[in-house]
């Protein structure tokens, strides 16, 4: 969202609001700032507008510089502000994508157990609407309740306010809904792939990704422990074997239609469709 301010007489904007909380965080804003943005009736303070307010609460006091520094008394500045949270961005890769592996296994063993059509599946080009979204969905949940996801959890990850409380319902719900676009751009092979660099060098200069960087947020980190690390690598392993397991014979029999050297190893090899629906020949 853009706002603008009104500092020393001159209308100033319009500033993301990512930034209005990087300049509140750094003490360069004051809450009696007169601010402006889209759906407001009139100019209000600053540390009245609700984007806002929680961010005035949680940081240090602004601290206008003084004219005569060797003879300004002692000030409390309160508390200092947090420490700004470390990226973490090794095991946030990882955690988000043994939650969406993990969710990928199981959404396509349920495909095959009920008898889906999975060659007409594989053809749509909106699979990931029904294939991301309802894991998304699950995740606002997930992160509104326990402020974690089976992967975050195995990582000793927790998402939280820069207060550490748990987010509510719909800073949840922007939270995943910003994941869901910049982040994994839908899963779709280079818009995915373009989403994650573009996250990676966005975190890096932010301290933290996007998403959590315009909702205020912060993950918090415990030190790994072994047995949920060896849990992790063997149910992440389990949930690709899933998905190579329903959907790998598919693949080869479009190739192998294209390929008859191929098509005569799989026949030889019924493995390879056990599961495989007899198409109609008639």
């Amino acid at each position: 969202m853009d706002i603008w301010l009104i500092r020393n007489g001159e209308k100033i904007g319009p500033i993301h609001d990512y930034e209005i909380r990087h300049k509140i965080e750094d003490g360069q804003l004051e809450p009696t700032t007169q601010a402006w943005h889209e759906g407001l009736p009139n100019w209000m303070p600053l540390g009245e507008i609700d984007l806002f307010k929680r961010e005035f609460q949680i940081t240090r006091p602004y601290q206008a510089p003084s004219l005569f520094p060797e003879a300004a008394p002692s000030l409390d500045i309160g508390s200092p502000p947090p420490p700004s949270p470390t990226p973490l961005l090794g095991r946030r890769f990882w955690a988000r994508w043994f939650d969406l592996s993990l969710y990928a296994g199981i959404w396509w063993i349920v495909m095959w157990a009920t008898g889906r059509d999975i060659r007409s599946t594989l053809g749509n080009t909106w699979i990931v609407f029904s294939h991301y979204i309802p894991w998304f969905i699950l995740e606002i949940f997930l992160i509104q309740h326990f402020g974690s996801t089976p992967g975050k959890w195995l990582l000793g990850l927790k998402v939280t306010n820069l207060d550490n409380s748990l987010l509510n319902l719909a800073a949840s719900t922007r939270r995943a809904a910003r994941v869901l676009f910049t982040g994994i751009g839908f899963g779709w092979g280079l818009l995915s792939l373009f989403c994650q660099v573009l996250s990676y060098f966005t975190a890096k200069r932010l301290g933290r990704p996007l998403w959590d960087y315009a909702g205020g947020h912060q993950v918090t980190s415990v030190p790994l422990r072994p047995e949920r690390l060896i849990v992790f690598v063997f149910v992440f392993f389990a949930a690709l074997m899933l998905q190579f397991i329903v959907v790998s014979p598919y693949i080869f029999e479009e190739m192998a239609a294209e390929s008859p050297e191929l098509k005569e190893q799989l026949e030889k090899n019924p493995a390879w469709q056990w599961h495989l629906p007899k198409r109609n020949e008639s």
